[in-house]
């Protein structure tokens, strides 16, 4: 079942087109990656997806709902999370604080961390930092915290919020071999339970955690498949990849 769908989605800046035409579905607990070229509409895609960018025509479905002219608070609170390329984080907070801020239900943040005394939620709580890889990380402020830690909290923030589809901008950009592989772990650990579309650039993380790999290049869908698929594809290899393949982009 697709649990995101954008129908011939065109948006344009100031006469520019930067997506043209763009379909695109994604199954329910799949982790698609999103790849091209600089340019090529990849972040505009995600943009309108999250409601940051309206789109000139066309539409996106959310689990049956047509989202295309909402509010981007409004499709937050329908489940889909949007990780940014910066993190945002409370990084003056704790770990521990900025997952109870998450995970709590009620609005405001200074008396959000008072409400988490209870067993569930502290139970809770530990589960979502030890699935980040942050369990003995709880009490250091955000802002000490590695990069790789730092994209982490703020995933673990989204999972918190019950973000249903987690879309995300080149979440391994500037972290370490060590951290890629970490996050890699983490993303094969959240698919099938959450949905994820991935823009990114790496492309051997990409051949490790995709299901499906949609390739962009000027606005348009250039190709969709598995990597095999996408690997001897040959106009893929012409605009993109390159005789290397993925192993070699």
């Amino acid at each position: 079942m697709a649990i995101l769908e954008m129908r011939d989605i065109t948006v344009e800046f100031s006469g520019f087109v930067a997506v043209s035409g763009l379909s695109l579905g994604v199954q329910q607990g799949e982790l698609r990656c999103l790849i091209g070229p600089n340019g090529a509409g990849k972040t505009t895609a995600l943009d309108v997806i999250c409601g940051k960018t309206r789109p000139a025509s066309g539409h996106v479905m959310f689990d049956g709902a047509d989202i295309t002219q909402m509010e981007e608070h409004h499709i937050a609170r329908l489940g889909v999370g949007r990780k940014f390329q910066v993190p945002s984080v409370f990084r003056e907070l704790t770990v521990r604080q900025n997952l109870e801020v998450a995970l709590s239900r009620s609005p405001g943040v200074i008396g959000n961390l008072f409400r988490f005394s209870r067993s569930s939620a502290a139970e809770q709580l530990d589960k979502l930092a030890e699935l980040v890889g942050l369990d003995e990380a709880l009490d250091a402020a955000a802002g000490t915290l590695a990069h790789g830690q730092v994209q982490w909290l703020e995933i673990a923030l989204l999972v918190a919020q019950d973000a249903r589809l987690i879309l995300m901008d080149e979440p391994t950009a500037g972290m370490t071999a060590h951290e890629t592989q970490k996050t890699a772990e983490l993303f094969m650990r959240l698919k099938g339970r959450h949905t994820l579309i991935v823009v990114e650039h790496d492309m051997a993380f990409i051949k490790e955690i995709s299901d499906v790999i949609s390739v962009m290049h000027q606005g348009r869908l250039l190709a969709e498949g598995t990597v095999p698929e996408i690997e001897a594809n040959e106009q893929v290899r012409a605009a993109y990849l390159g005789s290397g393949g993925i192993s070699g982009a």
